[in-house]
C-alpha cells in the first residue's frame, strides 16, 4: 500500500503540473478564439484524439502483464511496438476517412480540414503507451512524471506563441501537435535508458504463442480503452454535430474543468494496476481501500465545483462561457463517480476479466450516444452532461456487480509465468 501511495504521488504530481498549466493554455485559447473559434479547435482536437483512442492498443498493460521474468520485457516490448505500428496504419486509414467526410456531419470549414488531418497523423506518431508500460513495469513513476511534464510546458509555451504570432485555430492546433511530439520523444528516450529496446524482438507472434489468451486480452483492453479515451471525444464530436461549433466549444470547456476527476481516475487506475497484478489474493482489499479514499476526494471536488465553478469559468474562459456552469457541475459529479470506479475497473482487468470491464462500459456508453439528441433537445449542454453522468454511473455499477458476484476474485497468473520468478524490482537510477 505504501508503494501505491508513493506511485500515485508521482503521477498526481505530474497531473498537478498539467492542471496548473492547462489553465494557462485554456484561458489563452478561449479568450483568443471566442466561443465559435474554440468550438472549431475543440472539434479538431477531439477528432485527433478519437482516431488515436480507437486505433491505439493499451500496450502499457501488455508490458506490465507479460514483461516480468527472463526475456519478458524484451518480448512484451516487441509485441507492444508491433501493435503500435499496426495502430499507425489503421489510424491513418481511419483519419483519412473521417476527415474526408467531416463536412457531412461536423461544422468544420474547408480551410481547417488539412490541419485536422495533420493533427490526426501527428497524434498517431506520438503514441507513447509502450514506453509508459516499461517505466511502470519497473515502478519508475518519477521518470514517467518527468516525461509527462514536458507536454503541458510545451503546450503552454506554444499557446503563448500562438497568442502573439498566430492567433488562429491553426496556430493553437500546431501548439498542441508540438506538445504531443515532445512528450512522446521524452517517454521513449527515458524508457530506452532504463530498458534496452531490441527491435529484433518486434513480433505479433511470440507473446500469443507463449500466452494462449493474449489476443483475447489485447482486444478486450483495446475496446475498453477505446471507449474510455475515445468515448469522451466522440461525445464532443456528437455535441458539435447536433448543436454546432459553439456547443462543442462550450462542452469542451465544461468537460475539461468539470471532468478533471476523470483524469485523476485514470491516474489512480494506472498507478494501482501493476500492484493488483502482483498482489493477487490481496487485490480486493487494496481496491476497496482506494475506492473509499476516492469517494471522499470526489465529494470534496464536487463541492468545490458547486461553490467556485462559475467564478472559475468567468476568470479562465471569459463571461460568454459562464453559460456552461451547470454542465460543468454535472460533469464534475460524473468525474467523482469515475474516481470511485477506477480501482474497481482495474481490479477486473488485472483479474483477467477485461471483457467484463469492456461490457460494463460499452452498454452505458451506447445508451448515452443513443439518447444524446433527445437529451440536448430537452436541456442543451446540461442534457449532454447528464448523458455522460448516466454512462459513468451505470458503468461503475456494472463493475461493482461483477465484483460482488465473484467475491473470491483473485489475480490469475498466466500458466507460462507460474514458475518464473519476478525478480527484485531495480531501484530508479
Amino acid at each position: 500500500m505504501q508503494r501505491i501511495v508513493k506511485n500515485m504521488g508521482w503521477l498526481l504530481g505530474g497531473r498537478g503540473i498539467n492542471a496548473m498549466l492547462s489553465l494557462v493554455y485554456l484561458a489563452l485559447a478561449t479568450r483568443t478564439l471566442g466561443l465559435d473559434g474554440f468550438g472549431h479547435f475543440a472539434i479538431i482536437v477531439a477528432l485527433g484524439q478519437t482516431v488515436t483512442g480507437i486505433a491505439n492498443f493499451q500496450t502499457w498493460q501488455f508490458v506490465v502483464r507479460w514483461g516480468s521474468g527472463e526475456d519478458g520485457a524484451r518480448d512484451a516490448t516487441g509485441f507492444a511496438i508491433a501493435l503500435d505500428l499496426l495502430s499507425l496504419v489503421t489510424g491513418t486509414i481511419l483519419a483519412a476517412g473521417l476527415v474526408a467526410t467531416a463536412q457531412l456531419w461536423l461544422p468544420l470549414p474547408d480551410d481547417l480540414l488539412w490541419i485536422t488531418f495533420v493533427y490526426c497523423i501527428v497524434s498517431l506518431l506520438a503514441l507513447r503507451s509502450t514506453p509508459t508500460g516499461l517505466l511502470r513495469l519497473r515502478f519508475q513513476y518519477a521518470r514517467a512524471t518527468a516525461a509527462d511534464a514536458t507536454q503541458p510546458i510545451v503546450r503552454a509555451a506554444g499557446a503563448i506563441l500562438a497568442f502573439f504570432f498566430m492567433p488562429t485555430v491553426t496556430g493553437f492546433i500546431l501548439a498542441w501537435a508540438a506538445s504531443e511530439v515532445v512528450v512522446a520523444a521524452a517517454y521513449w528516450i527515458i524508457a530506452a535508458r532504463s530498458e534496452k529496446i531490441d527491435t529484433s524482438a518486434i513480433s505479433l507472434r511470440k507473446i500469443p504463442a507463449a500466452h494462449p489468451d493474449a489476443w483475447r486480452f489485447v482486444l478486450a483492453t483495446n475496446f475498453s480503452g477505446s471507449l474510455q479515451i475515445a468515448g469522451k471525444q466522440i461525445m464532443i464530436l456528437l455535441v458539435g454535430a447536433i448543436g454546432g461549433e459553439a456547443f462543442a466549444g462550450g462542452f469542451r470547456v465544461a468537460s475539461q474543468l468539470g471532468q478533471a476527476l476523470v483524469q485523476l481516475a485514470q491516474t489512480i487506475s494506472k498507478a494501482i494496476y501493476p500492484e493488483l497484478v502482483q498482489a493477487k489474493e490481496n487485490a480486493v482489499a487494496i481496491a476497496r481501500r482506494i475506492a473509499n479514499v476516492a469517494l471522499v476526494g470526489g465529494i470534496l471536488a464536487v463541492g468545490a465545483a458547486l461553490l467556485f465553478g462559475r467564478e472559475a469559468l468567468v476568470l479562465i474562459a471569459g463571461e460568454e462561457f459562464s453559460v456552461v456552469y451547470w454542465a460543468m457541475v454535472i460533469l464534475a459529479i460524473g468525474g467523482a463517480v469515475e474516481l470511485v470506479g477506477a480501482s474497481l475497473e482495474s481490479l477486473l482487468v488485472s483479474a483477467g476479466r477485461a471483457g467484463t470491464a469492456f461490457l460494463c462500459r460499452a452498454v452505458p456508453m451506447a445508451i448515452a450516444f443513443a439518447t444524446l439528441d433527445a437529451a440536448m433537445g430537452w436541456q442543451g449542454l446540461k442534457g449532454a452532461a447528464l448523458c455522460v453522468l448516466g454512462a459513468s454511473a451505470l458503468a461503475v455499477l456494472g463493475f461493482w456487480i461483477a465484483i460482488i458476484s465473484r467475491l473470491d476474485i483473485t489475480i490469475k497468473p498466466d500458466p507460462a509465468q507460474q514458475n518464473v520468478p519476478a525478480g527484485p524490482i531495480p531501484p530508479e537510477r
